[in-house]
């Protein structure tokens, strides 16, 4: 057994000596189990840019409120805290002194931007970690991606100051937003690459400003050196991006981070354990010449080898996995050799010690000048001739000297080609010896050397796509894989959609992702139509048909129709609803040319359209006639009372006027009051024009 936390209680090396004979594979036996109350530290290092301020809040329990969850996992469990924001130099944050002393805008008031900060070391009081996590500011900065990195970096090195024991190390790095990593330093002019030591001076890191941020590679080396295991906490917008950065840095995970935080310790506890269910085993640099291949032994029976037969998945406590480690040389090493093996992010490892066996016991009893050999021209030892000086074959037939080369290299031709030995060996005696490559793992093989295991496709830059074996640079692909490098997966598993149906029932399953009938369906499982009319619409001719003999599918509908089962209901609240079932269901409320509406469900259940439908149409009332002529009647009365009270008061009004202008004018009045204004006198004067006046 080999001491692997969680797997064992104790931090001990385990070593074994192999003597190891040429080309001849030794193999060795591990068995794991995980063990139940082992020693966690945690340190949580958090983002405190100014878009983390409601987290904050959120965080400042988090140490009593872990505690108490991590005790039901452990009884030894300590914790810390740290946090980051970026580097101080422009154009990271602004350098201005008034920025630098308070770089958020308006009246929020914020802490000097700083690289990172370890606020905590490893601790047993989860009050302090409350007490110290609510003084804490938050700051900010100027780009979007954040300095993490740097953080990281300085949490893995600076052990003695973080205070890791040599127990499960776990490190959640919490943020919402992208990260700077190596060569980003250069735009303010940080152009030296990062050194990997720990500069924490007071707690701070003191040479952001000098070293540039760490690559991703240079931390995979860091955080296995340290046994680190890491949870990302990031928010779902940044997921797909730590995703990626998870498939690079083994032994850690990724969890969805609210956006205030308030799932953090769900999210903690799911992440630890999820990694404390794997098992992955990982060996040191191997000598010269020396390979290695794992054969895991899983639960439930499940066998894997290749790059597979490393790990093991959902282990449980008390449960045992098995490893066979088959270790071969190629090549005969005067001294003897190391081999570490452990389990990725964890402390205790195996040591295997190499002892080479490079001459055969039987070669001291040989018989020289043997018979064997092609009339004595070598010596036969361990059923095999050792050619004499000049003499060249398996049995020594050939002589240097006497055999004419172009004659030999005849045989060494591949279908009388111009290629001896395929361009890949020396024709030795018309026999092709394939030449030797620095890695003894490739290899030439064929009798004109014109097979290889190593020239064969790939995929993700692993030969095969690490799903099968290159055998004359064809790929033989592992179980449930296929395609010319093995990276066409036959499990159907990710192409289920909700409803349990391949691809939703509108495509079909290739290598492990959908490919949708026609181009109107989309998303991973073909679920989406944004061209399509709907559910109910598309099936509202045929329930009508079926259910009612009406509508524009009455003539078709045996033929049209037939494509679902239906049920009939007596009312609408016998139809199935969303919350009583496992499967997708669609309620649906149509209407058809009599204006009468008409109620249904759709749903897919094991591969089936069903349809329920309720058998009653639900149509409007007809009209009241009485009513309607009575309210006629008295809407025309109405009517003609209200006009002729309109005219009645108009004329009132024009009488009014009328009168008050003749009283008005008869006050205007100015006559003499000697006269009768009516008075015409009786006496008429008339002339004669022929009186002269004589």
């Amino acid at each position: 057994h080999i001491g692997q936390a969680p797997y064992y209680v104790s931090n001990i090396m385990f070593q074994t000596f192999f003597w190891m004979a040429l080309c001849e594979p030794q193999t060795i036996n591990l068995k794991f189990r995980r063990a139940d109350d082992y020693p966690i530290d945690l340190y949580y290092l958090m983002d405190l840019s100014y878009s983390m301020k409601d987290d904050l809040e959120n965080v400042k329990n988090l140490g009593t409120e872990l505690m108490r969850e991590m005790a039901k996992i452990t009884s030894d469990f300590k914790i810390g805290f740290g946090s980051f924001v970026e580097k101080t130099v422009m154009p990271y944050v602004s350098t201005t002194p008034l920025r630098m002393m308070n770089p958020c805008l308006g009246n929020h008031n914020c802490t000097s931007p700083f690289s990172y900060k370890n606020v905590l070391s490893l601790t047993k009081d989860g009050k302090k970690f409350n007490n110290l996590v609510s003084q804490q500011q938050i700051s900010g900065n100027l780009d979007s991606p954040e300095g993490g990195f740097d953080a990281i970096m300085q949490v893995a090195v600076c052990e003695k100051i973080i205070g890791w024991r040599n127990v499960t190390r776990l490190l959640v790095f919490s943020t919402d937003a992208g990260f700077h990593f190596a060569g980003d330093g250069k735009l303010g002019g940080i152009v030296l690459p990062n050194d990997g030591q720990c500069h924490l001076e007071g707690n701070m890191y003191t040479m952001s400003h000098y070293y540039d941020y760490p690559s991703i590679a240079h931390l995979v080396q860091k955080l296995n050196d340290h046994n680190i295991q890491t949870i990302f906490a990031v928010t779902e917008e940044f997921q797909p991006v730590y995703k990626e950065l998870k498939n690079l840095i083994p032994k850690s995970a990724v969890g969805t981070l609210s956006s205030n935080s308030s799932n953090v310790i769900k999210l903690i506890l799911d992440a630890y354990n999820s990694l404390s269910s794997e098992v992955t085993l990982e060996h040191g640099k191997l000598p010269d010449g020396v390979s290695i291949q794992y054969k895991s032994f899983c639960k439930n029976g499940v066998t894997q080898t290749g790059d597979d037969g490393r790990r093991c998945f959902n282990i449980s406590i008390g449960d045992e996995v098995n490893f066979h480690i088959s270790i071969e040389s190629q090549k005969c090493l005067s001294k003897d050799e190391i081999i570490k093996i452990k389990p990725l992010g964890f402390n205790e490892e195996l040591v295997i010690n190499l002892k080479f066996i490079c001459d055969c016991q039987c070669s001291s009893g040989g018989e020289a000048n043997s018979k064997k050999c092609f009339d004595g021209n070598g010596t036969f030892e361990c059923g095999a001739c050792k050619c004499n000086e000049g003499r060249i074959g398996r049995v020594c037939e050939c002589s240097k000297d006497e055999v004419r080369t172009e004659d030999l290299d005849a045989n060494c031709r591949k279908d009388n080609g111009t290629d001896i030995c395929s361009n890949n060996g020396d024709c030795v005696c018309g026999t092709c010896e394939c030449k030797k490559r620095e890695n003894p793992a490739e290899v030439y093989s064929g009798k004109y050397c014109e097979c290889d295991n190593f020239n064969c496709d790939r995929s993700n830059n692993n030969l095969c796509g690490g799903h099968g074996r290159c055998e004359c640079r064809k790929c033989i692909c592992d179980a449930n894989y296929t395609g010319s490098a093995c990276d066409c997966s036959l499990d159907t598993t990710p192409c289920l959609a909700k409803n349990r149906q391949i691809c939703n029932g509108r495509g079909e399953c290739k290598c492990g992702s959908c490919r949708c009938t026609g181009s109107k369906f989309q998303g991973p499982t073909c679920e989406l139509c944004p061209t399509c009319p709907g559910v109910c619409a598309e099936h509202k001719d045929c329930v009508q048909c079926r259910a009612f003999q009406s509508g524009d599918k009455k003539d078709t509908c045996e033929k049209e129709c037939s494509n679902f089962n239906m049920i009939k209901v007596k009312d609408r609240d016998k139809l199935p609803q969303p919350t009583d079932q496992s499967f997708p269901l669609t309620h649906c409320k149509e209407r058809d040319a009599n204006d009468c509406w008409f109620y249904f469900t759709f749903s897919v259940r094991n591969d089936t359209n069903e349809v329920v439908v309720v058998e009653q149409l639900e149509c409007p009332a007809g009209p009241d006639i009485i009513p309607i002529v009575a309210g006629v009647v008295a809407g025309i009365v109405m009517i003609g009372l209200a006009l002729l009270l309109i005219w009645k008061l108009l004329m009132i009004i024009h009488d009014r006027r009328e009168f008050a202008k003749f009283e008005k004018e008869k006050l205007n009045a100015k006559w003499d009051t000697g006269e009768n204004p009516i008075y015409k006198s009786a006496v008429t004067t008339v002339v004669n024009p022929k009186y002269e006046g004589k």
